[in-house]
């Protein structure tokens, strides 16, 4: 499983130009879910996301978790974090796992962040084609991959 989490003051994901899915301050979460993935994998990865402190203390050290700042996630499915462009440069997306596979996964983790982190999460509709307009505060940006 891979993630990427960008810090934001705002973020919204719209389809169709209807708006979905909004938060303020907190993350933009990107989900992306490989075929050997488990529920073991995104237990992790919700505890890793929800715990990560990159938010500024009143030293301006980022030392600040979501739940320390009354943060938010908006949660986006992204099978395109498993791109594999080695060979040419038209990406393979074999990597990926199916939508069978990973909605539910990808489900069971926003009701992880939710239930078990008191996060509230946003999100887009799984597979769709959707625009992500945010600011990417900071800018901050982190990857983490549950295999690593």
């Amino acid at each position: 499983m891979r993630v990427v989490i960008q810090r934001t003051t705002h973020a919204e994901v719209r389809i169709d130009g209807e708006t979905v899915g909004k938060i303020d301050k907190g993350f933009v979460v990107l989900v992306g879910i490989t075929h050997t993935d488990t529920k073991d994998d995104v237990a992790y990865m919700a505890k890793k996301v929800s715990g990560l402190r990159v938010f500024e203390d009143a030293d301006g050290k980022m030392n600040l978790s979501l739940a320390d700042v009354g943060g938010e996630i908006l949660s986006i499915s992204q099978f395109t974090l498993y791109g594999d462009c080695r060979k040419g440069n038209r990406p393979s997306f074999v990597g990926a796992a199916r939508p069978e596979q990973a909605r539910p996964l990808y489900d069971y983790f926003n009701e992880i962040l939710s239930r078990e982190y008191g996060v509230r999460v946003a999100t887009g509709h799984f597979g769709a084609d959707m625009k992500v307009d945010f600011i990417n505060d900071g800018p901050v940006t982190i990857l983490i991959d549950s295999s690593e």
